[in-house]
């Protein structure tokens, strides 16, 4: 397919045109950008590189999202980067030429990932692993071949760059018919922009992590749970967020007060517009290109068919919404008819803002857009302390003060008992019985979650999760029962058996940690400077155990490999290449050790990987 530009459409003012760019738009050299309207199938795709040879510089190029311009990061000077379209079966060779100017803030080095993509590790880009990096005035050759089909991006993993605009979308035309049939293919391109440096935003994140949370709780809604719960649980629960000094309504790190969300480069007042014709089957590829976003993801009036997760078939699913969380692609067919446009809406998981775009009979239409969702606040048994709610004050039990910490129904240990090794950093342990240490301790028979030795004392650990549970069947907080088909993981079955079939041989369990007011993340308590690499057989089929001990929701990349889901049972649920995990949530996923070398292993909130939420893992013959 050859490159197309877009012009302006019918029924667009030059005049509205330019008000939408104000806000969401490129400026280049002299002018402004003509408005991005991409599709594969549809005329106005602003670019679209095919074949097996591609050229891409990046660069920086003044970016207007805001009002304000702003350099950006970009690759062949757009935001997002060019699709690249790609055919099963094909050698690629990519140039990547680093064109970044001497002053640049973004550093000088730079690279390119091919986020879900199966390759040899000195192509996959990641610097300090798998490659150098790109330095300032040299080009590196990607030589790969393409051995899948489906819906991917590529993005930097050079310091801040991915945030800075440094992302985009892969297309690969698979080699078999695919087992659904669209009139229209749209990659739909959701992403976060701030005006900040993006280091000066980590900077804060260290020195102010609750900068953004704006929506801490009231008196209003102390006497509103009250009304609904209770006196003594509303103070109990009260009492227990403040022992764990942590907010229930501190659902991200960074929300709409310091970003702009895009959908296709483009913010809500530019209005992106894919067109239809009624009664034609559309295909729109999410991709979450954030740095730290989720996106709640609706068409009011339009019911979406799930056909592909990650680049890879599932059986059909139905659905009003689904959350997508950052690294995620999501397929889905939609068939617009009975009115001229309908509003494509994703707001993220915090209820702080959104962006929204257009499909169409022409474009300058628009269609209502919906009110953001109240937002929602969290509980205990949201982030894994069952039942009780993890606030309740146990102080009677032996005289120890352990709020914060459920037991579920299990039988609390005499505080007597040896628990070294189990930390519980940020909850009050001073009060225990004869000074007993709890590190170390098992709850495993009792029903409780054991942890790692890292955890244990670990002054960048400040909670840990006793009960967690798969919630395979929850979409996401502030889903659960919104009067909407939601999507969740249970719902999602590959359209194929288990790949590999064999039993894993081992497990390897991993615990997702942190601390919220240092801004500092890991795993089993320790950052990737201190920790070994994990180490995998070649061809040993393994299983990863994933526990989250933090409040926040966490997805973790492994690349290289696929990650295929089980099911509470262990049976292969679907096959992915990033696996949500929600707080208090504890997943498992086989993989199949079949790529030597060394390779990132990681959570993809930006800032959550560049505070220490990073290992490396070595398949060794």
């Amino acid at each position: 397919m050859s490159t197309e530009s877009s012009g302006f459409g019918a029924g667009l003012s030059r005049r509205r045109f330019v008000q939408g760019l104000a806000v969401g738009g490129a400026v280049a050299g002299l002018g402004l950008w003509s408005k991005p309207s991409w599709a594969l199938k549809s005329p106005g795709q602003t670019e679209v590189l095919s074949g097996t040879d591609f050229r891409l510089t990046i660069g920086e190029t003044p970016m207007n999202f805001t009002g304000n311009t702003r350099t950006a990061i970009t690759v062949n000077g757009s935001i997002p980067a060019p699709i690249l379209r790609w055919r099963e079966g094909d050698t690629v060779n990519l140039y990547v030429s680093n064109a970044l100017p001497p002053n640049s803030i973004h550093g000088h080095d730079t690279s390119i990932h091919w986020h879900g993509i199966l390759l040899p590790p000195n192509m996959d880009g990641v610097p300090g692993i798998s490659f150098d990096g790109i330095r300032r005035g040299e080009t590196y050759h990607y030589r790969f071949d393409v051995r899948q089909g489906g819906t991917y991006w590529y993005h930097s993993h050079s310091a801040f760059q991915e945030q800075a605009g440094l992302y985009g979308s892969i297309i690969i035309d698979p080699l078999e018919p695919e087992p659904f049939s669209y009139d229209r293919d749209y990659v739909v391109m959701l992403s976060d922009w701030t005006d900040l440096d993006p280091a000066a935003l980590f900077a804060r994140l260290k020195k102010m992590s609750g900068y953004d949370n704006y929506y801490k709780r009231t008196v209003g809604d102390f006497f509103r749970d009250v009304r609904t719960d209770g006196l003594d649980a509303t103070i109990e629960d009260r009492k227990a967020w403040g022992r764990m000094r942590m907010t229930p309504t501190d659902m991200s790190d960074v929300n709409a007060h310091t970003y702009t969300y895009l959908m296709n480069g483009t913010s809500a007042l530019g209005n992106w517009t894919g067109l239809f014709r009624s009664g034609e089957k559309v295909r729109l590829r999410f991709i979450n290109g954030s740095a730290m976003t989720y996106f709640d993801v609706r068409i009011p009036g339009l019911k979406m068919t799930v056909v592909a997760a990650d680049g890879q078939y599932v059986h059909p699913v139905t659905v009003d919404e689904f959350r997508i969380a950052v690294a995620e692609t999501f397929d889905v067919i939609v068939e617009p008819s009975g009115q001229d446009a309908f509003t494509i809406f994703a707001q993220d998981m915090g209820r702080t803002g959104y962006v929204n775009g257009t499909l169409a009979v022409r474009e300058g239409l628009r269609a209502p857009v919906p009110a953001v969702d109240p937002r929602p606040i969290m509980t205990m048994a949201d982030m894994g302390h069952g039942g009780m709610g993890g606030g309740h004050d146990m102080s009677s039990m032996s005289g120890a003060s352990m709020a914060g910490m459920d037991h579920g129904a299990t039988t609390a240990k005499p505080a007597a008992q040896d628990m070294s090794g189990m930390d519980h950093s940020g909850h009050d342990m001073s009060a225990m019985q004869g000074g007993a240490s709890m590190a170390g301790m098992d709850h495993g028979a009792g029903g409780m979650q054991a942890h790692p030795a890292g955890e244990a004392g670990n002054p960048l650990v400040d909670m840990q999760t006793m009960t967690p549970v798969p919630k395979l069947n929850d979409p996401g907080m502030g889903l659960m029962d919104n009067g909407r088909k939601v999507l969740s993981y249970a719902m999602l079955k590959s359209a194929f058996a288990d790949p590999d079939g064999r039993d894993p041989s081992r497990d390897i369990e991993l615990h997702l940690t942190g601390h919220m007011e240092k801004f500092a993340w890991s795993f089993d308590g320790r950052k990737m400077s201190d920790a070994e690499p994990i180490r995998l057989n070649y061809g040993e089929r393994m299983r990863i155990v994933l526990v989250n001990d933090t409040m926040m929701t966490h997805p973790i990349h492994l690349h290289g490999m696929w990650s295929d889901l089980e099911d509470e049972q262990g049976n292969f649920l679907v096959r992915k290449h990033t696996i949500d995990m929600p707080p208090g949530s504890k997943r498992s996923y086989r993989v199949r050790a079949d790529a030597l070398g060394s390779w990132a292993y990681h959570c993809h909130l930006l800032y959550h990987m560049e505070a220490g939420m990073m290992r490396q893992v070595t398949v060794e013959e």
